[in-house]
């Protein structure tokens, strides 16, 4: 097959994208060679350096984003950013005229190449640069992404780091708490789940899915990117992490649908648990982060012994926040009240979504937008006068019964009722996980 040789010099070439005509720069007798022989296409891609790269990044902060994109014909990236010095770039577009960087080529037009993660995703981070997802981000093209982890396998089965590091987070996201998280916080919470739900072979190593996901593209961290080692290899990673203690959580985009999207989210935990989870019980680990599919949160329809367990690791974590209020209180004013995410978490789960008051005569069955059940967990004795921040002192009400309890005739009368109420729940689960010990 004969391939013209490119030449130096260039000539304009306008080419019609949809109804908006926009200009590209070609050489004489090189037009187009990647849609004729896809094999020439994907030499072409692998001869991209990373000089070539920044290069290309120059121009682009040159010219701007829109004069950028307008001179080589390229749209906005949607689906995948390169990340470099802190901005962001359309990372198709960055790739495809990196190549006209090259010594006698010329830039790929936008046509002629895929934008995805097998082609510029990979061809960016093997050549060091960071590319997360971008904020056009659907629930599709995240289960995609999530389906095709790279996890490290023994015996077949996939180790679970990376896929318990996502759900940690994906529980965050859905208790809406800050994206990003402390090097310390992370390391202690996601170390105490591989230790408890994790493979006996994989240790509590938390940096390396860490490193692993910011690969991705799906985790970012408060560092340099190009100074975030990857995943494989020696200690490298371990000393990373240790000396710069970086924050970190979900990539914005993957943060913000899982918060707000419950038909994502769960699409994201289910392929997680399908795809990884192949011979172990998610069920536990789900109801602990607070993940666990409403329909499935009952004993009935799912296993109460998981419940049941992970009901218990919530209230411990919740007696060790408990022991440590005294000190926390004196650092605080009275109207700043600190509340452990773990408690209200065990209520939730504890209620199956359902008022707790045995007297309930208007529960809501609805739920928000966010998929959550319409209640209110509520101290019996008001955490602002002292009660116990504790599941065994708190309770799940539908907006009806907890006006009752705070501002109804009937709220002294209805109190001890309410108590008794939560810890008749509590300790019925704290039975059932001693008999299944025993």
């Amino acid at each position: 097959m004969c391939v013209a040789q490119p030449i130096r010099h260039w000539r304009q070439q306008r080419v019609a994208f949809g109804n908006v005509a926009r200009r590209k720069y070609l050489p004489f007798g090189y037009a187009n060679v990647g849609m004729h022989d896809p094999g020439l296409l994907t030499m072409a891609l692998g001869d991209i350096t990373r000089d070539a790269v920044l290069q290309a990044i120059e121009e682009y902060d040159r010219l701007g984003q829109e004069g950028f994109l307008d001179r080589y014909g390229f749209d906005r990236a949607r689906q995948y950013l390169l990340v470099h010095d802190g901005k962001r770039y359309d990372s198709k577009a960055i790739v495809g005229v990196a190549h006209g960087f090259l010594p006698g080529q010329r830039p790929l037009a936008s046509s002629e190449f895929s934008g995805g993660e097998a082609t510029v995703g990979r061809l960016l981070r093997r050549l060091g640069f960071t590319v997360q997802v971008g904020d056009a981000l659907t629930a599709d093209s995240l289960v995609r992404l999530l389906s095709r982890l790279q996890v490290y396998r023994r015996d077949g089965l996939p180790a679970l780091y990376q896929p318990i590091t996502l759900l940690w987070a994906f529980g965050r996201a859905f208790d809406d708490e800050p994206r990003l998280a402390s090097w310390a916080e992370t390391r202690q919470q996601v170390s105490d789940l591989f230790d408890h739900y994790g493979r006996p072979w994989e240790g509590d190593r938390v940096y390396y899915p860490i490193a692993a996901l910011h690969g991705a593209g799906l985790w970012e961290l408060d560092a340099v990117p190009e100074t975030v080692p990857s995943a494989h290899g020696s200690s490298i990673p371990q000393r990373w992490f240790d000396e710069h203690q970086p924050r970190g959580g979900l990539a914005e985009p993957v943060h913000n649908l899982v918060r707000d999207s419950p038909e994502a989210r769960s699409a994201a935990v289910r392929v997680l648990v399908d795809t990884y989870f192949l011979d172990a019980d998610a069920t536990e680990l789900l109801a602990e982060l607070g993940l666990l599919a409403p329909a499935a949160a009952s004993p009935v329809e799912g296993s109460f012994a998981a419940l049941s367990a992970a009901y218990q690791r919530l209230c411990a974590r919740a007696d060790v926040f408990w022991r440590n209020r005294d000190t926390a209180r004196a650092e605080r004013t009275t109207s700043d009240l600190i509340r452990s995410r773990d408690a209200r978490r065990a209520v939730l789960l504890r209620s199956a979504g359902r008022c707790e008051n045995p007297h309930c005569t208007g529960d809501v069955h609805d739920r928000t937008d966010r998929g959550e059940p319409i209640l209110e967990i509520d101290h019996v004795q008001d955490l602002a006068l002292g009660g116990p921040d504790h599941p065994a002192q708190m309770i799940a009400l539908c907006p009806n019964c907890h006006a009752i309890k705070t501002r109804g005739r009937s709220r002294e009368e209805l109190r001890p009722v309410l108590l008794a109420a939560a810890r008749l729940h509590h300790y019925a689960l704290l039975e059932e996980q001693q008999q299944e010990k025993t």
